[in-house]
């Protein structure tokens, strides 16, 4: 049994490329992003992955992401489920500002503790800890049971809401987990023990 859990940044988006902050907004990939998406296919096509079941957001960058690299591998009619449970943090008061003109608006400082703390959130925004609240029940009751019953499993997001799936996964703490980046369009391909835990771990780098 494969207990197959494979992770998926969304390519780069058209406000990653002007150093906006995104969150619930939603622009489209750049072409540099679908291009990042399309690697992403090729290599899970590489190590002849396949899967029953395909996970994202409500937003169409991370859509857009999942079904690139579902035609990537072969399987573009692929059963996908969209959930709001899996969208980015929600910046609230920053979406959409550049983030050199929010630091100078409300100082360096506080603008590295509402992007990098875990349980301060920016003004009508969400903070890593509500983004966490949002994503594990969901993951507990959808994804994972899938995974348990040797469901290869694809789950297409973004950097904060897969934050919190890597978290559990990789037993980070509250300390540890803001300081992670994930890297647009590198999948994070898991294989899970029965107890849940994780039996590997691969970055497809490259």
């Amino acid at each position: 049994m494969d207990r197959l859990l494979v992770l998926a940044r969304h390519g780069q988006s058209e406000w990653n490329l002007k150093n906006l902050f995104t969150g619930w907004k939603d622009p489209g990939l750049t072409d540099l992003g679908i291009e990042e998406a399309r690697n992403a296919g090729r290599r899970l096509k590489e190590m002849g992955v396949q899967f029953d079941v395909a996970f994202t957001s409500d937003l169409s960058r991370a859509q857009r992401t999942c079904k690139l690299i579902l035609e990537e591998i072969g399987q573009p009619d692929l059963k996908t489920i969209a959930n709001m449970a899996l969208n980015e943090r929600d910046y609230g008061d920053l979406s959409g500002l550049n983030k050199d003109d929010a630091r100078a608006r409300w100082g360096e400082e506080q603008v590295h503790v509402w992007r990098r703390s875990y349980d301060v959130p920016p003004p009508g925004g969400e903070s890593l800890k509500d983004t966490v609240a949002r994503v594990l029940p969901y993951y507990i009751r959808e994804i994972l049971p899938r995974v348990m019953r040797g469901e290869r499993v694809l789950v297409a997001a973004h950097g904060n809401s897969l934050r919190a799936l890597v978290m559990v996964l990789d037993g980070l703490t509250s300390e540890t987990i803001p300081s992670l980046e994930l890297a647009t369009g590198i999948p994070l391909v898991y294989k899970l023990n029965e107890d849940t835990t994780v039996a590997s771990k691969k970055v497809l780098e490259g």
